[in-house]
């Protein structure tokens, strides 16, 4: 790949498109300052200083806009290279013209995505654990995403994997240092030395990708899955949930036939919640291959909410649910949903196995039903499953429905601040690197074990974009935005 002034200057539009206020586009290459000199007919600015400019097309007299610009010259730019900014209108012609202005200028080109924050990884700016961090502070919509892409793009993870990097070479120093006396028992002695240090290592390793995928979860979204027979209230417990209406309802069976997918932000976090088909034996070829992939997608789900309508929960009780939440993975965390009280207010009073949401000497609602008050733990069926009693119509039990999820969400994440593994591939790359020393650990000869430790090593600098990363690079920025 081309270097420094070998290489194209790039622009791009770095806020967001549309009519606004201001519009902020970015120049990085060597030609950034003939860029300058092209369209605003003047010397560069002071380093670092907002300045007052006119901005035009390369040889007009007259000029299309006039706003700011900014000098930031490498090494000391997010690049590293020469780097400009211009701040100025952003309606949608003045966009065109600027696109038309740096494009006129001879070794000016429009960035490709992702090209700036890769040009800052080239330039060692940035570790590529920190430049994925910029894409997810980007996309994040929720207190949490933010959080956690935060404290990756300050570092947290590239240290951690930069600590055990450093350990490794530090182990396999002694290693290379023991193998200039191979006549003596030193290499063996060095790698007794060092094994409870490995085994340290491989123990951090272990305990950090035994996290139960609490970065992915929290930069994915957590995938709540709304299962029950037909016509106990899915479609519409999914609306209350969403504040709009987002899926059918109808009182036809079978109305769903796919998995409605809706984005929310749950105090904070992020959760995916899936209104499933009805589940159901059919002959409809459609309506079946709606229950599979209800099935399918409950399975892969982090939480179930299995949804009761009020009148089977009083015909069959608590031992009535287990069938209904069949879809339930071992590792899901299951919700049971009594939906319908509106209909059914004595539904309540069905009091299943363990604590009841109500105790005794507690106010009684009506009819003489236990009140639930918002801030009580949900009850517990019979596969002590917590139950939560709602209308989805009315709106009313939905708080402690909210709550509930709450608890299930902290339990799934818990609530460690230690950094957090956020993607596939730094997942594969650390089982990779533990592999490695667990084989380092079982050779005997100090030779194999050191060609282990370099295979950790690179396991680990792909992560961080050290070594072996050209296939890494164009996959990671091919996920970032214009202008990044």
């Amino acid at each position: 790949m081309a270097t420094g002034a070998d290489r194209a200057t790039i622009f791009a539009l770095a806020s967001a498109p549309g009519a606004a206020g201001v519009a902020v586009w970015r120049v990085s290459g060597a030609q950034a300052s003939a860029a300058f000199a092209a369209l605003c007919d003047r010397s560069l600015p002071t380093p670092r200083a907002m300045t007052r400019v006119r901005v035009r097309h390369p040889g007009a007299d007259a000029a299309f806009d006039d706003g700011f610009a900014v000098w930031f010259p490498g090494p000391a730019s997010f690049t590293g290279e020469d780097t400009l900014e211009f701040h100025i209108h952003g309606g949608r012609a003045v966009s065109r013209a600027m696109a038309r202005a740096l494009s006129a200028v001879e070794g000016v080109r429009p960035a490709i995505a992702g090209e700036f924050t890769r040009r800052a990884v080239e330039a060692g700016k940035l570790d590529l654990t920190q430049a994925e961090g910029i894409a997810d502070l980007v996309a994040a919509e929720t207190d949490a995403q933010h959080r956690q892409a935060r404290r990756q793009l300050e570092g947290a993870l590239g240290c951690l994997y930069d600590g055990w990097k450093q350990e490794i070479l530090t182990i396999l120093a002694r290693f290379e240092a023991g193998m200039d006396f191979p006549d003596e028992d030193i290499p063996a002695e060095i790698f007794a030395r060092t094994r409870p240090r490995l085994e340290a290592l491989c123990r951090a390793m272990t305990a950090h990708l035994g996290d139960r995928h609490r970065g992915e979860r929290i930069r994915e979204g957590l995938r709540v899955a709304v299962t029950g027979a037909p016509n106990v209230g899915k479609s519409s417990l999914v609306n209350a949930l969403a504040r709009r209406d987002v899926a059918i309802v109808s009182r036809r069976p079978g109305t769903t036939r796919d998995v409605v997918e809706v984005a929310l932000d749950l105090g904070g976090l992020a959760v995916i919640v899936g209104d499933t088909a009805g589940l159901r034996e059919t002959e409809d070829e459609i309506e079946a291959e709606g229950v599979r992939r209800a099935r399918s997608w409950a399975a892969a789900a982090d939480i179930v909410l299995t949804v009761i309508d009020a009148r089977t929960w009083i015909e069959r009780g608590p031992t009535g649910v287990d069938r209904a939440g069949e879809t339930a993975t071992a590792s899901a965390r299951r919700l049971i949903v009594v939906n319908k009280i509106d209909a059914s207010p004595g539904a309540r009073l069905v009091r299943p196995a363990g604590p009841t949401t109500a105790s005794a000497g507690e106010p009684m609602g009506v009819k003489g039903e236990p009140r639930v008050l918002a801030a009580a733990r949900p009850a517990r069926s019979a596969a002590s499953a917590p139950v939560v009693f709602l209308s989805a119509r009315t709106g009313e039990g939905l708080p402690d429905l909210l709550d509930a999820l709450r608890r299930l969400s902290d339990e799934l994440l818990g609530q460690t601040e230690a950094a957090a593994i956020t993607r596939v591939r730094h997942r594969r790359g650390v089982e990779a690197a533990q592999e490695s020393l667990s084989r380092a650990l079982a050779q005997e000869e100090v030779e194999l074990a050191g060609e282990d430790l370099r295979h950790a090593l690179r396991s680990l600098g792909q992560i961080t974009g050290e070594v072996g990363v050209e296939d890494v690079l164009d996959v990671v920025f091919r996920e970032f935005c214009i202008g990044k």
